[in-house]
């Protein structure tokens, strides 16, 4: 009953010393040594190989090591093999860190205040109250609610947008492409915390900005697709938006002289917004692969008609 680790190798050694001190009668392998590929029964990858099908013929489960599974071919992992995507605190939790972040520097005006400093430029802005600046998450599933949750604390009127309605205290939730309009015309700083699926691809566009408040700015933590980005350059340099945060772009690295690189309104992250903890990511596969056994429901289990 091997299970097969092939993501990063660095993080792998880690990943490799929990299972031997928490699970030290499974035997755990990292890419490429796979030893004897009949005995893999479990897989836990950032992308896994192009002849899994034919390459592991026991296979009994699939882990996506991130929070998202829209980096796998769908096509290439067999129907009948459930596939899981990583339900672990430090995902959370760094998520939330990043994303409170980014809306307390947009919040604060600190996309401002590093253009005074380059230009050695000493100039106050006029502080907006937290409960004058409107936070709007889309997407409510474990990730927006925690990020809704800690921003709570700071006062913010807050709303939330998901594809199925939601219920969250102290949010008000919006459902459906209807209600998509009301919800982007109560956010001052949009969060998209959408999973990719072709429904979601390019929602971040020119039709969107136009619904927001004038002035808007947006914190992408979802995918590089979600956001069309002559759109956004367009809103920004117009003055439509005031600012951008992202920490993913479509292709990954950007290559040089994108504009994003140097742009004076928006602060680029290198996809760093939130990263799996090795030895918690280590207790969620284990306890997914002792409810498997068990023939019990697995939490994070992709439904693949909805690609998350």
């Amino acid at each position: 009953m091997t299970v097969l680790y092939k993501a990063n190798m660095v993080r792998g050694a880690e990943w490799a010393r929990f299972f031997a001190e928490r699970a030290p009668d499974v035997p755990f392998r990292l890419w490429p040594d796979i030893g004897d590929p009949a005995d893999v029964r479990y897989l836990v990858a950032w992308v896994p190989p192009d002849d899994i099908a034919t390459a592991f013929p026991n296979l009994e489960l699939v882990f996506s090591v991130g929070a998202g599974v829209d980096q796998f071919d769908a096509s290439i992992v067999p129907a009948h093999l459930p596939l899981v995507r990583m339900l672990e605190p430090g995902i959370t939790e760094t998520m939330v860190e990043y994303v409170t972040m980014a809306v307390l520097a947009l919040h604060r005006d600190l996309l401002d205040f590093i253009s005074q400093q380059k230009e050695q430029v000493w100039r106050e802005i006029r502080i907006t109250p937290a409960r004058r600046r409107r936070v709007g998450v889309m997407g409510l599933g474990q990730l927006g609610q925690a990020v809704l949750e800690r921003l709570k604390a700071f006062g913010f009127p807050l709303s939330g947008w998901n594809r199925s309605p939601r219920e969250i205290d102290g949010v008000t939730c919006y459902a459906g492409r209807d209600a998509l309009p009301d919800f982007l015309g109560q956010s001052d700083i949009l969060i998209c915390l959408l999973p990719l699926t072709d429904e979601t691809r390019g929602i971040l566009d020119a039709k969107l900005f136009a619904r927001l408040p004038r002035g808007a700015a947006l914190v992408n933590v979802g995918r590089g697709p979600h956001l069309v980005e002559a759109d956004l350059l367009a809103a920004l340099d117009g003055g439509a938006m005031s600012g951008a945060v992202l920490d993913v772009t479509d292709p990954e690295p950007l290559p040089l002289g994108h504009p994003f690189w140097s742009h004076p309104r928006i602060l680029l992250t290198p996809h760093n917004a939130a990263m799996t903890a090795p030895d918690t990511a280590v207790d969620f596969v284990l306890d997914v692969i002792a409810r498997h056994r068990r023939g019990e429901e697995l939490p994070g289990r992709v439904d693949r008609t909805r690609g998350y």
